[in-house]
């Protein structure tokens, strides 16, 4: 079975954060950072394609195929900070209508800045989320599975 390219990898939180050029930028994953570790009760870790992530749980897909992945996390991307909210959104209907301005793929919540979206809302929208899938998913911390 091939190995999943991304992983975590060791590499300190604080150097990735801190080497974010745009200050605002950076204030604000530093800010996302904090939040995720609260709502998910994790520490954080840096994963390859420099994403943070926060705790784990195990998928496997009906090819058989099985990995490990992080339960939620985030990524400074060159368009946006990207927030990765693994159960998805319809479920969050109420939370995504209080939120603020965003977008959103499959997993992915994109917001250009904090101060875009209602800070308590997007805490309670990872909280929720975490929750489910530390119900629904085999969990741990990163590198157990």
């Amino acid at each position: 079975m091939t190995e999943n390219k991304t992983r975590p990898t060791g590499d300190d939180v604080a150097a990735l954060l801190d080497a974010i050029a745009d200050p605002q930028r950076r204030a604000d994953a530093q800010g996302i950072c904090a939040m995720m570790a609260r709502a998910s009760g994790e520490s954080p870790r840096v994963w390859s394609g420099g994403m943070v992530g926060f705790g784990t749980y195990r998928y496997r897909y009906e090819s058989g195929r099985e990995g490990e992945w992080f339960i939620t996390g985030f990524a400074s991307r060159a368009a946006s900070l990207t927030l990765y909210v693994m159960d998805g959104f319809p479920q969050h209907r109420e939370l995504m209508d209080r939120l603020g301005k965003y977008k959103t793929g499959k997993s992915c919540l994109y917001i250009k800045r904090l101060a875009d979206v209602d800070a308590e809302t997007l805490e309670e929208l990872v909280t929720r989320s975490v929750a489910h899938m530390r119900a629904t998913h085999e969990t741990g911390e990163a590198g157990e599975g």
